[in-house]
């Protein structure tokens, strides 16, 4: 049997999380025996990767650029969960995409700055490919332009050391990179189409991301 990937969910709200995980499961075409998920935020963690062909971090509600201090005790626990993740992707070459929150998660792991300057509304914005991009072999056959939807608050400042730029947008100047063998993070979310993004706008009205009053 072939081995299943992995879902690392952080979305205490049900409505979002499982929109997320139904996202994921249609961008993918992969059946729910097919995408394991797991939900960090509730204390469960992953284990070995090794008995899973890959990973997908989903996007979150936390801000890892949030100083130490001030996170809760849930989000200190996920990311302590996701920095062994990542050594594991790293140590034994799993591929890994991370969605919009793995930019933070990785850029604090990595060594790279992820801060406020380029976070985005939430909006489709147009999505560029650099060179390097076009002729990475997970991007193989993309527009060298296309749509996406974003909203952060924080985004990749400086790359962590080694890291590789594949995408960018106007307001934002890295929104996909690998980082490693197989390892990537996107700023953007590639899994989102119309009816997913307002859903996640009206569960995060009062999050930050924008005035309430504009929902």
């Amino acid at each position: 049997m072939t081995r299943p990937l992995c879902f690392l969910a952080s979305r205490a709200e049900p409505a979002a999380a499982d929109a997320e995980y139904a996202s994921v499961l249609a961008f993918t075409g992969l059946a729910p025996e097919q995408l394991v998920r797991v939900r960090l935020e509730t204390g469960e963690e992953p284990g070995d990767l090794t008995r899973y062909a890959g990973v997908i971090l989903g996007g979150s509600p936390f801000t890892a650029s949030t100083p130490e201090a001030d996170k809760t005790a849930v989000q200190t626990g996920v990311e302590a969960v996701l920095m062994d993740v990542l050594d594991q992707v790293v140590a034994h070459r799993i591929p890994f995409l991370g969605l919009c929150y793995g930019i933070g998660v990785v850029g604090r792991w990595a060594g790279g700055l992820v801060d406020g300057t380029y976070a985005e509304d939430t909006d489709a914005v147009t999505i560029t490919l650099t060179d390097a991009g076009r002729e990475d072999p997970l991007l193989v056959g993309m527009p060298a332009s296309f749509e996406a939807y974003v909203g952060h608050k924080e985004a990749c400042t400086q790359l962590p050391p080694g890291a590789v730029v594949l995408a960018r947008s106007a307001a934002c100047p890295v929104q996909m990179y690998r980082f490693a063998p197989g390892a990537y993070v996107t700023q953007f979310h590639p899994e989102m189409d119309a009816e997913a993004v307002q859903l996640r706008i009206e569960v995060y009205a009062h999050a930050g991301y924008f005035p309430p009053e504009e929902v």
